[in-house]
């Protein structure tokens, strides 16, 4: 819309600019996804704030995903080495 109406041009569309335009622009991105009841997928949920989110797959459904799971989880997600679309040897060459 903004394209249209001439108030960017073609070569101001950048990561940036369609970070800002998002409804979820003020928020942070999720650093980790916990998606419960065996399910692989993330069903077109957040897909461009989920680019370097954790996932976490339970196989414990909603209503039975109690602190127990949460915790593991997080215990889970402290384990990871948070590479940001970096390789290890990357991280280790800084």
């Amino acid at each position: 819309m903004q394209l249209q109406k001439g108030e960017i041009a073609l070569h101001d569309i950048n990561e940036d600019l369609v970070t800002r335009n998002l409804y979820t622009a003020e928020m942070p991105d999720p650093e980790l996804l916990i998606r419960t009841s065996g399910e692989k997928r993330i069903s077109n949920f957040l897909l461009w704030q989920l680019a370097y989110a954790e996932f976490y797959f339970t196989d414990v459904f909603w209503p039975e995903f109690k602190k127990e799971e949460l915790y593991q989880a997080i215990i889970d997600f402290q384990n990871r080495e948070r590479r940001f679309g970096k390789t290890s040897e990357q991280l280790l060459s800084k």
